[in-house]
């Protein structure tokens, strides 16, 4: 592996595209690039303090930057323009509701708060920050100068999540002009459904001290706008729970890519082993019942080796000369996607690894003819978390187009045939854990990061692409995959532990951000 300039191990973590301003650069650094060398900044949190999620204005270019017990504010250059504190604090994680709002019998701990989502509210001026303590509530932070507007957690609809790792949450926020917003939450549940959806949508209210924040956008006593796994799920399968992986909006749809562990038989075996399965799920944006569920497994193949463990997802639009490939218009959204080989292993998934694409519209292409087909009374829902039994199709005489949203009949549903990604290329040794992609003068260029620190760039992505430039190698420890994106500057987060004595080594995240690397101008 080739070493930094620095004395320090890293780790890449995070993959940022943002728009540079116009001010005084902090520091340069070489660094290498197909025998060249490019500048690039840098900024340093403070030891043993871990960045978990980044977030870039697209208006001004400034970086939100969501890490342990802090929120930062920095300018395009990475100068620190303010900082807002979180924790640490008094927590228990079995004190539901939290201790902020009833005594709690069980022993508290002065508990670090873990960024879990950060997301601009471009309407309101404001950034939601959501954490690890007090079973995952938010602060809704002035843009300007992270001042607090509010901070609901007396009411159980502000507990978003009680899973404390990092990255255990995703929201997609839904904007309308005269109305207030939506905000779509996913996260796992971590064996407490009975007090988190997995999958719910809240209002966004004007007034970030409404009593309605976060608030269900519908909700009876019967139907909701949210959906629980089932405690009938964990006799099948003890350890079920949902991973979100990546979430977006397109048209009038939300979607959330997943794992999921499943039960199913081996070719030739009577008994049943746990797999994992990437899927795909899509809502609605305008249903409050959540009857437009439905969810589509996803994976991706290349000269019979099948990749089925989703670890991270870009959405980007084709571009010219990636849309003529692919018979699509350059506007089309496409997924780009990581996989690793196989499904049985999710913490430890195997090195090999995949970049692939998915045509949007050919999932919901087949989304929509799953829902034809059901609504002719064929098959079942074939949706065992949810419906234990199997429970099948009724027939309705309807017409579905393509922005069908359910009805309370065959609802959820999911979908029982793969979708197969288009492999791009495939890397056996150091498996593949984030990507992004943008269109540069009509091509499609896709960025990947490795598990040991590798920084990669497709150019020309499409079946017959590759890797065409190798920009960084640093020693490190398996990356995470959060992505945001705006242009002009590439950004990764490098976690970075000093080269001393074990007993007194420090951990020191890094953000590096490259300059001038919009395209394939190296």
């Amino acid at each position: 592996m080739k070493a930094m300039p620095w004395n320090w191990t890293c780790l890449l973590s995070h993959l940022l595209m943002v728009g540079m301003g116009s001010s005084t650069l902090l520091t340069r650094q070489p660094a290498p690039l197909s025998q060249k060398q490019r500048s690039f900044v840098t900024f340093r949190g403070e030891p043993a303090e871990g960045f978990n999620h980044l977030v870039v204005d697209e208006r001004t270019g400034h970086i939100y930057l969501g890490a342990v017990n802090r929120i930062y504010k920095l300018s395009s250059d990475l100068k620190v323009l303010v900082t807002h504190e979180t924790g640490p604090d008094e927590d228990n994680p079995k004190c539901y509701p939290p201790r902020i709002v009833q005594t709690c019998n069980e022993p508290l701990t002065t508990t670090n708060n873990v960024n879990k989502m950060l997301l601009i509210d471009y309407k309101e001026n404001r950034l939601i920050a959501c954490g690890s303590l007090y079973q995952g509530i938010c602060k809704l932070l002035r843009l300007e100068d992270l001042f607090k507007l509010g901070e609901p957690y007396h009411k159980k609809e502000h507990y978003l999540s009680g899973v404390n790792e990092s990255g255990s949450v995703f929201g997609v926020i839904v904007s309308y002009s005269n109305l207030d917003d939506k905000l779509f939450i996913a996260t796992a549940v971590d064996g407490k459904p009975e007090y988190f959806p997995t999958i719910s949508s809240r209002k966004l209210t004007k007034n970030s001290e409404a009593d309605g924040m976060f608030a269900y956008v519908f909700h009876d006593e019967f139907v909701a706008s949210m959906i629980k796994i089932p405690s009938d799920t964990f006799t099948i399968i003890p350890d079920f729970d949902i991973y979100y992986v990546y979430g977006f909006s397109s048209g009038n749809f939300v979607y959330f890519l997943t794992l999921q562990p499943e039960m199913v038989s081996p070719p030739g075996s009577t008994t049943k082993e746990q797999v994992y399965t990437s899927k795909l799920v899509r809502l609605c944006k305008e249903d409050t019942a959540f009857n437009s569920y439905v969810e589509v497994p996803i994976g991706c193949e290349r000269s019979g080796v099948e990749y089925r463990l989703l670890q991270a997802a870009y959405l980007s639009k084709a571009g010219a000369v990636l849309g003529r490939t692919l018979g699509v218009h350059p506007d089309d959204d496409l997924l780009f996607t990581v996989f690793s080989k196989g499904q049985k292993r999710k913490m430890k998934s195997l090195d090999e690894s995949a970049l692939c694409i998915f045509i949007l519209k050919q999932i919901n292409d087949r989304i929509k003819e799953r829902l034809q087909s059901c609504y002719r009374g064929e098959g079942t829902l074939d949706l065992a978390w949810l419906k234990v039994k199997d429970i099948p199709c009724s027939s309705a005489l309807l017409t579905i187009d393509d922005n069908f949203c359910g009805l309370d009949m065959n609802a959820p549903l999911g979908v029982s045939d793969m979708v197969r990604g288009i492999p791009v290329f495939t890397e056996d040794r150091d498996r593949m854990t984030s990507v992004i992609a943008y269109v540069y003068k009509n091509h499609s260029l896709a960025f990947v990061g490795t598990k040991s620190g590798k920084l990669k760039k497709s150019f020309g992505t499409g079946p017959q692409g590759g890797i065409t430039q190798e920009w960084i190698g640093v020693e490190g420890d398996p990356p995470g995959a959060n992505i945001a994106s705006q242009e002009q500057m590439l950004c990764v987060y490098l976690q970075c532990s000093s080269h001393k004595a074990i007993s007194d080594q420090r951990v020191q995240p890094l953000l590096c951000c490259f300059l001038n690397v919009p395209g394939n101008s190296s």
